[in-house]
């Protein structure tokens, strides 16, 4: 009779190693809530310029009310998942994300109802580009010193 035993433990060895080292690959390469959160943060961050983007190519000949809201909807949209993101950051990273959360949320707000209030023909090119470049400017205070090099 031989003895097969050893070379069961061996292979039962072996798949319990491999399931080991697997489980340690997954556990390192995985991300941290942090991580996750700041990536949240910056991709929102990155939409927001690409809608104001949109806004300041808008003129005359491809102006729709519908193009507008759609862009004010989805930086709404963006500035609500990085207030949701913000709780998993940390320290001055958390204050930070906060304080241009806030500062860009607020001017925004501002900025939508000065438009909103009286466009007359006349200078409603003028006004809408005024706030185009108040938004724009909003952004790059609030959100720019966010460090978004490592996400």
């Amino acid at each position: 009779m031989i003895d097969t035993t050893l070379p069961r433990s061996r292979s039962a060895l072996a798949i319990a190693l491999v399931a080991l080292l697997a489980l340690g690959l997954a556990a390192c390469g995985g991300k941290s809530k942090e991580d996750k959160a700041l990536s949240t943060v910056c991709s929102a961050r990155a939409d927001i310029n690409t809608q104001i983007n949109t806004l300041k190519g808008l003129n005359a000949g491809n102006f729709t009310i519908d193009k507008v809201q759609q862009s004010i909807t989805a930086i709404s949209s963006d500035l609500s998942k990085i207030a949701d993101a913000q709780g998993d950051l940390k320290g001055s990273r958390k204050t930070q994300v906060q304080n241009a959360n806030q500062q860009f949320k607020s001017q925004m707000t501002n900025i939508v109802k000065t438009v909103g209030r009286s466009l007359s023909s006349s200078d409603a090119a003028t006004q809408a580009t005024q706030a185009l470049s108040q938004l724009e400017t909003a952004y790059k205070q609030a959100f720019t010193p966010i460090d978004c090099s490592n996400s």
